[in-house]
């Protein structure tokens, strides 16, 4: 089974979806992609979070990133959940979702934990940076939905940080102020960050968020 860590070159896969047949890397394009695993179809908590990943979709339009989740179920499968996803949650499911009866994803990506379940995906989140590496992993098990705000949360950090010197700080939102890089001197940080730079320890730096 494939073991994916942060950085590297998030797998490539052609699969059929809900949608019709998706390759992931012709799908993300030149943008960021979440990919997300559902334990089965016609399940309650699945059935929650996809309702919820639907209403989220403008939030991460905005932000350009591509969603597409999965299960080990199959596309027929699929589109009768979607029926009950949009009656129940009171949304439209507006992604697509992969069609992984084979399991090749899934164990490409390495969604199934046997201590967990044997032949179900866990909750498995990947988010994947333009240039395809892996930015982000979170799992849950399948008795805790996901919290959307969260990684929506993670998102405009990992996108942030991409393109400034800075980490954010516990607890960060956007709009916050942020860490100025360990690698930046003083000075030199005072001279990238027109806003100010706030020296609590020589380690510690802050600065307001310069997107803002």
């Amino acid at each position: 089974m494939a073991t994916i860590r942060l950085g590297d070159v998030a797998p490539d896969f052609t699969a059929d979806s809900s949608q019709g047949m998706i390759n992931l890397y012709d799908y993300l394009g030149d943008g960021w992609g979440i990919l997300f695993s559902h334990p089965a179809d016609f399940t309650p908590v699945c059935t929650t979070e996809l309702g919820t990943a639907s209403k989220f979709k403008k939030e991460f339009d905005k932000r350009n990133v591509k969603m597409l989740a999965l299960s080990v179920d199959g596309k027929l499968s699929h589109n009768e959940w979607i029926k009950d996803i949009n009656e129940t949650q009171h949304t439209v499911v507006n992604f697509p979702i992969i069609a992984d009866e084979n399991k090749k994803v899934s164990i490409l990506y390495d969604m199934i934990h046997p201590n967990a379940n044997d032949h179900l995906t866990v909750r498995s989140v990947y988010i994947i940076a333009p240039d395809k590496t892996v930015k982000l992993m979170i799992t849950y098990p399948a008795s805790t939905g996901r919290n959307f705000h969260e990684l929506l949360r993670v998102i405009d950090s990992l996108q942030l940080t991409a393109y400034h010197k800075v980490a954010t700080p516990a607890n960060w939102e956007h709009g916050d102020d942020v860490v100025v890089s360990p690698s930046i001197a003083t000075e030199d940080a005072k001279k990238i960050f027109s806003k100010g730079v706030k020296e609590i320890k020589p380690y510690l730096r802050m600065t307001p968020d310069p997107t803002t």
